[in-house]
């Protein structure tokens, strides 16, 4: 595991220690693309004091040309060595909060967000929300085609997994990164896998998401590969999800947990899921951000769409993962429609005020459905009172327009720009002429 810095002398020291000579500051804009300059290690005194500055303008929900200075301030404790880099004169990065000229947090940093939920949960009494996301992706032959690279399945290995060599060496690079790895695997899909970061709190963990996401893509570079989160890219076959746990901790001890509770599920617990599962619909457009993404939330593929909780059905939205005697602390909640291709830093926050919601105002919490709910009929759903996610990004940004949690979590600057971005990506497909179209409808019509 890598050296963790905690202040700007342990940067300074490992920068002179490892001979370091440029260091990329790292933040992302509203969609959660990476973003980074790279800095001289010499700056680093000026960094550390007064930020960097650079041209917000033409970064995606950013301001606009004439308000567009930004100051990126980065953050000591994320300072890590980048292990695809030469070591030789090597490169590391920090991760960077954006703020204005005025050294106030700048509202349409996405850190900022998620930094915001977290104070809120602490006023509530909850010093630490921790998140476990299992992040899915695809190695294709190259960028321009989806192209697999094996047919194996669940937990496949040797031929059946071509990935095997890549995926090793990935979890090594995550684990000089500062990233505990938990489980690596196959997944369903043929060329799909899957490496399980260990829990941790959200702001580390939104951080090491990114992280993840960008190392995957570089060592599958490495050997020639193009590795994707995009939810869905072949028809038929599973898409890829992040499913996600959650639970909520003060004082060391898990808020979630209740032994004398036949599902041992505290009341926090409960209303913590309850905020979830009432709030999913509005927040669909940001835990499932794209259009593609609802190609993968429909019935039949493992992502689930129905608005329910269980213990043990994963067709449902919510999952709570039995309880083992002596493991209270890992009482827990898995939220199973993110996918991997979201926000990390935006989903987390929102995530987390809905289940925060759902403690202030008291929701109850239904029955679970412990039966497959693909399987009843629209009409035995109607009458449960199970929703349904939206069908499309379409249905999902409207309804997340109409939002006051969403408004809050984002604050007006995001929220406002958030939604006028996906409002114009929806409006782009519409109009699209597929070529599913052109062969169902040109020969007949």
């Amino acid at each position: 595991m890598a050296d963790l810095p905690k202040t700007t002398e342990d940067v300074k020291a490992l920068v002179q220690e490892h001979n370091i000579r440029f260091i990329r500051l790292w933040f992302t804009d509203i969609l959660g693309q990476l973003k980074s300059f790279s800095i001289n290690a010499e700056e680093l005194d000026d960094a550390f004091e007064g930020g960097m500055g650079f041209d917000g303008s033409s970064i995606t929900g950013f301001n606009a040309i004439e308000e567009s200075d930004m100051i990126a301030m980065p953050d000591p404790t994320t300072f890590a060595l980048l292990p695809w880099r030469p070591e030789e004169q090597g490169v590391a990065r920090m991760f960077a909060d954006v703020q204005t000229p005025e050294r106030t947090p700048y509202e349409g940093d996405p850190r900022h967000v998620l930094r915001r939920a977290l104070e809120r949960a602490k006023s509530m009494g909850f010093d630490t929300f921790n998140v476990g996301p299992e992040l899915e992706y695809f190695l294709f032959k190259d960028k321009n085609g989806t192209e697999v690279l094996d047919e194996g399945g669940y937990f496949d290995l040797t031929t059946l997994d071509a990935g095997s060599d890549v995926r090793r060496e990935t979890v090594l690079a995550l684990e000089q990164l500062g990233i505990h790895v938990e489980y690596s695997h196959h997944e369903v899909g043929p060329s799909q896998h899957e490496v399980d970061m260990r829990y941790a709190d959200a702001m580390k963990m939104a951080d090491d998401c990114m992280t993840y996401r960008i190392t995957v893509k570089e060592y599958a570079l490495k050997y020639g590969w193009h590795a994707t989160f995009m939810p869905k890219p072949l028809f038929g076959e599973n898409g890829s999800g992040m499913h996600t746990h959650m639970s909520l901790f003060n004082g060391g001890k898990n808020a979630f947990f209740d032994a004398d509770d036949p599902y041992f599920l505290s009341d926090v617990g409960k209303a913590f899921i309850a905020g979830q599962l009432r709030h999913a619909r509005e927040m669909s457009s940001i835990f499932a951000q794209w259009v593609n993404s609802y190609k993968r939330l429909v019935p039949g593929y493992e992502a689930p769409v129905y608005v329910a909780w269980s213990r043990r059905n994963r067709s449902a939205l919510v999952r709570v993962p039995l309880y083992h005697p002596g493991k209270e602390q890992t009482t827990r909640m898995e939220l199973r429609c993110p996918d991997p291709a979201c926000n990390p830093y935006l989903t987390f926050a929102v995530l987390l005020q809905a289940g925060l919601e759902g403690i202030e105002k008291g929701y109850e919490l239904p029955e679970p459905m412990e039966k497959n709910l693909y399987h009843l009929a629209p009409d035995d759903r109607k009458r449960l009172g199970i929703e349904q996610l939206p069908e499309t990004l379409g249905e999902a940004i409207e309804l997340t327009a109409e939002s006051e949690l969403v408004l809050r979590t984002l604050g007006e600057h995001m929220f406002n720009r958030y939604v006028e971005i996906k409002r114009q990506e929806w409006e782009d497909y519409r109009v699209q002429v597929t070529q599913w179209e052109l062969d169902r409808y040109l020969p007949v019509l």
